[in-house]
């Protein structure tokens, strides 16, 4: 059972917004961003109607696995800046409004690691899992220990050990849960997590969050270490927030998150409800996946019902308890604006995600519909597949359209990863100045879902009609309708008022008595009458 105490007030109307350092904003000239750098942009996510922020992973590593290989989790990467950077921009973000959560990566190190280095000198340490013997998965010592190390992703990220749930003595390796190793990183993590709330920042987004305990049928094991952690949050830190990647809300949130990411992975159908909206096949692409086509989609030949299915099975779970967030994309996936589908295509999608009762996460860029870049090099790991570059989703942000796109003042050649080409390519300035643009559609959405709570995450919803159009009810009071086809569309619909129905946010909606008709790339949240 998840901890019954309620969670952070702020989360209930939380808009969050994924900031990846490298590539948002450069003060020093050095080609790759920064604290200072994100700092100098805050008022951008403020004037947006942002509240809450997260950083992809920040602190010390060699970077093979672009921070996701933990070398000290107590000091920041010098690439970044200093802990003292880090706090201003925490401050800085909190008298805007700004919460500031870091990434943890808690099931595993970098080879780099103190721990690791150390273990690896050390048959009687066991804060990693060791073999005696080659087993599938393990790769060998490459210290004066003899055996083999189990690493998570790539070789260089050995798995820190949490036990497992069901030892085994022919394996001496599969350590039971209360292990000396397993509760020394119990012990560590909680230390962690410690260290950076009390320099002030909000919360954790967990990385990895269901792989801690290896061999767990049913995540027992891993349930009962989360729920421990939290239940310290909450007695330590209430207003503390811990967002999983998990991939599978009602049972992250069980387990004592505050809130779950549908992802492009994850829970029974291996993140097809998330894929079905958004993945076109033009971007990351695992060979693994089978998809149709995707709902938001110019050829209209996709289908909201499987997000649809998914969606309803995980908010009658976590009601109440907690959250699901629905991200328009992230560091390992594609963006919204990806192959044939443009940022003139994007209101649809937006006007969904932002009046669907989740937590919405904007991917940085996404918000001025920046493009997933194909063909880029492989960069700190980025690559996972013949078809799966995640770099194209990780470029520089384009702040005006001046050199550089604004990012940095260096030349081009030492950015972090090259800019997007495109002379037509959007940027934050230009958009700022014209009100039809995409970014401040964005705003006016944002701030309608904060004007109308309603619109919220803990407003009812009620599906009309799940097609093209796709059209919904929230709170018995606002008709939704987005059309991501290009084709125009009259749909039959008996619903009373709605002839009369006020428009807050509109674009190719018209209404009449027993009908709406819907023109490509349309959509419209109106309020009915009398209700």
């Amino acid at each position: 059972m998840t901890s019954t105490r309620p969670g952070p007030d702020w989360l209930d109307d939380a808009v969050l917004y994924q900031i990846y350092p490298q590539t948002f904003a450069d003060s020093d000239g050095d080609g790759i961003g920064d604290f200072a750098g994100v700092t100098a942009h805050l008022d951008h996510l403020a004037w947006l109607g942002i509240d809450a922020l997260w950083l992809n992973p920040c602190f010390a590593s060699p970077f093979r696995d672009a921070g996701y290989d933990v070398a000290d989790y107590l000091s920041t990467a010098p690439r970044y800046g200093t802990a003292e950077d880090l706090a201003a921009l925490v401050e800085a973000a909190k008298a805007r409004g700004i919460r500031v959560l870091l990434d943890l990566v808690a099931a595993h190190t970098s080879d780099r690691h103190p721990w690791f280095l150390a273990a690896a000198d050390d048959p009687d340490d066991h804060r990693y899992i060791w073999s005696d013997r080659p087993a599938e998965g393990f790769v060998t010592s490459p210290g004066s220990r003899a055996g083999w190390y189990l690493p998570n992703f790539f070789d260089c990220q050995p798995a820190l050990n949490f036990g497992y749930a069901r030892p085994h003595p022919d394996e001496p390796w599969r350590q039971g849960v209360d292990a000396a190793g397993p509760r020394a990183n119990r012990a560590a993590l909680r230390e962690i997590m410690a260290y950076w709330l009390s320099l002030g920042v909000a919360g954790f987004r967990v990385d990895m969050a269901s792989s801690l305990v290896k061999d767990d049928p049913g995540r027992i094991e891993t349930t009962k270490l989360w729920t421990g952690l939290r239940d310290w949050l909450d007695r330590s830190h209430p207003q503390a927030a811990l967002f999983a990647e998990w991939g599978d809300p009602a049972v992250a949130v069980a387990a004592g998150f505050h809130a779950d990411f549908m992802l492009q992975f994850g829970g029974p159908d291996n993140g097809l409800p998330f894929r079905s909206l958004w993945n076109n096949n033009a971007g990351t692409v695992d060979e693994a996946w089978q998809q149709g086509p995707c709902y938001f989609d110019a050829e209209g030949q996709g289908s909201p019902q499987t997000f649809l299915d998914a969606w309803r099975s995980a908010a009658a779970l976590t009601e109440g308890v907690g959250h699901i967030a629905l991200p328009t994309a992230n560091h390992d996936f594609s963006r919204l604006c990806t192959g044939p589908r443009t940022r003139e295509q994007l209101g649809p999608a937006f006007a969904f995600q932002l009046t669907w009762p989740t937590l919405p996460a904007v991917y940085y860029g996404d918000e001025i519909g920046m493009r997933y870049l194909p063909g880029l090099p492989d960069t700190e790991g980025s690559v996972l597949g013949p078809r799966y570059n995640r770099a194209g989703s990780r470029t520089p942000m384009q702040w005006d359209a001046g050199p550089g796109a604004g990012f940095s003042t260096a030349s081009e050649d030492r950015f972090y990863l090259p800019l997007d080409p495109d002379r037509d390519r959007p940027d934050v300035a230009s958009q700022r100045a014209d009100p039809a643009s995409l970014l401040h559609l964005v705003r006016r959405l944002i701030a309608l879902r904060r004007a109308h709570p309603g619109l919220g995450p803990r407003g009812t919803v009620e599906v009309l009609h799940a097609g093209y159009p796709l059209v919904y009810l929230r709170g018995d009071r606002y008709l939704v309708a987005v059309n991501p086809g290009r084709e125009a569309v009259t749909l039959p619909l008996s619903l009373p008022g709605l002839a009369g129905a006020r428009p807050l946010e509109s674009r190719g909606i018209d209404r009449a008595e027993g009908a709406l008709r819907a023109d490509g790339f349309s959509y419209g949240i109106f309020e009915l009458p009398g209700r």
